[in-house]
């Protein structure tokens, strides 16, 4: 899998929580939901660099703690009346490890 690194395993992130590492890119918040969908996102939130990994996870999105901006975990984008964008990076789980691939993001692909 050329391109992506393991980042660790599935049962090391909470259901509805999140965790940050740090990766060649920079410091990646991967979350997990309820229904155990593995999301990565840059850790930085576009409005006032609000530590997302430390947001609150309802559905598959996360609001930033610092000023309650809500995300899309799949797209990246803010939600509601917010205007924004996170970079997003695709993750693979292989007997239960998570893979992100570092040099593709979600805005990058649609473009």
């Amino acid at each position: 899998m050329d391109g992506w690194i393991d980042i660790g395993t599935v049962d090391a992130i909470p259901r509805r929580g999140a965790r940050c590492v740090n990766t060649p890119t920079g410091k990646i918040a991967v979350f997990r939901t309820q229904e155990d969908q593995i999301f990565a996102i840059e850790n930085r939130c576009p409005h006032k660099a609000g530590p997302l990994a430390e947001g609150i996870v309802h559905g598959a999105s996360v609001t930033c703690p610092l000023h309650n901006w809500v995300f899309d975990l799949a797209t990246g984008q803010a939600l509601g009346a917010d205007e924004g964008q996170v970079k997003t990076f695709p993750t693979e789980v292989v007997d239960g490890r998570i893979f992100m691939a570092y040099q593709v993001s979600s805005m990058a692909a649609a473009e």
